[in-house]
């Protein structure tokens, strides 16, 4: 009986070539490693280099050296360019660069660059204290929003960024790129262009007993459940990207309650049929400005079940459709930027819906679009 044969087996004439001429042959290019690194409410830490001649802000990272991991790199970059030590979670993004891109700083010679980005995680407020740089290497570090966050890096660096923080704010696969663009399937948080938004308001606490009779009520907004237990994120589109929020809105005088304001709102922003919802509790907003500066009013937050959703339409109010998606609660407070608070909030939320509706805790899944058609909710 004749043996198996393996494809090694089969030698082909470059397998045959003297070892260093073949080495020779071989690609080369130089590996790279960086980490995303967030405050609280999401913000981006970058680093800025006293060694660049351009302006450019960068991840914290740097250089594998020969014989060196990417992994074990990244912590040692991190711990020399910040004094942190900090574990790695996660392999976010893997990077392939052209040795003749445009962003290439002028004058490097470069074979091309394939960079590991890792998730090195959220730091307390008393890491950012214990933040320590090299000021030969660093001259300043920033913790900033996506969209700002780009202005400061090379296009290329921005792009990478981006798609490595979405990776880990979907709970996507590793996201692998080759000069800055997606070479598989792009995830909808990509695809919709989905930043983070930070709004230092929501350090204030979530007041659980009823609004107080003295403040007016200016927004009603809602965390909305599926029966698979997750929540409806919509995304507003704009020139800098599109900003996540929970279905809901501003109280016209056209609405009877603050859960008029959310079913009128749901059904206009993200075509959503609701039941029964709840009153979690309300954020207080000490001055108004967002509604000319009414002074102190109530923000409300409620919990609601989701019977349909239909095909996505136009929303009245911007004169053009919202991006649509399926988040568990926990992924739903990273990408509004609430920090905490937020969290404490996603998981009142959860049990909320558990314990009034029978709805499950939504297991960890990538963030999802929801269907242009709609969806049948069983």
């Amino acid at each position: 009986m004749p043996s198996p044969v393996s494809p090694s087996d089969h030698v082909s004439p470059r397998a045959a070539l003297p070892a260093a001429q073949y080495a020779a042959s071989r690609h080369a290019a130089w590996l790279g490693a960086a980490a995303i690194i967030t405050d609280e409410v999401g913000r981006v830490l970058l680093v800025h280099p006293t060694y660049r001649k351009d302006d450019w802000w960068l991840l914290p990272g740097g250089v594998v050296e020969a014989g060196e991991h990417p992994h074990v790199t990244c912590r040692r970059e991190i711990t020399e360019e910040l004094g942190l030590d900090l574990p790695l979670s996660a392999v976010l993004a893997v990077h392939s660069f052209s040795p003749h891109h445009p962003d290439l700083q002028p004058g490097t010679t470069c074979p091309g660059e394939v960079r590991f980005v890792f998730d090195a995680g959220t730091l307390t407020p008393d890491q950012v204290e214990a933040i320590r740089l090299p000021r030969e290497e660093l001259s300043d570090y920033a913790f900033l929003e996506t969209r700002d966050a780009v202005q400061r890096l090379r296009p290329v660096d921005g792009q990478i960024m981006l798609a490595a923080y979405r990776a880990r704010l979907g709970n996507t696969a590793t996201a692998h790129l080759a000069d800055g663009q997606h070479i598989l399937d792009v995830p909808a948080l990509d695809r919709h262009d989905v930043h983070v938004r930070y709004r230092p308001l929501w350090d204030s606490p979530l007041h659980r007993a009823p609004v107080p009779e003295r403040l007016p009520v200016q927004q009603a907004w809602a965390w909305c459940f599926v029966p698979d237990g997750r929540v409806v994120v919509v995304a507003d589109p704009g020139p800098r990207g599109a900003l996540p929020m929970l279905p809901g809105g501003t109280v016209e005088s056209t609405d009877a309650t603050p859960e008029d304001t959310l079913h009128r709102e749901a059904a206009e922003e993200a075509q959503l049929t609701l039941a029964n919802p709840v009153q979690l509790g309300w954020v207080l907003d000490e001055t108004g400005e967002v509604y000319g500066g009414v002074g102190p009013n109530a923000r409300l937050r409620l919990a609601a079940p989701v019977t349909a959703i239909g095909p996505a339409a136009v929303d009245p109010a911007t004169g053009h459709p919202f991006a649509r998606l399926l988040a568990t609660p926990a992924q739903a407070s990273a990408l509004l930027g609430w920090g905490p608070p937020g969290a404490r909030q996603a998981q009142l939320a959860a049990d909320t819906a558990r314990e009034r509706w029978g709805l499950p805790t939504a297991r960890p899944s990538a963030v999802e679009e929801i269907p242009a058609e709609g969806m049948r909710l069983s």
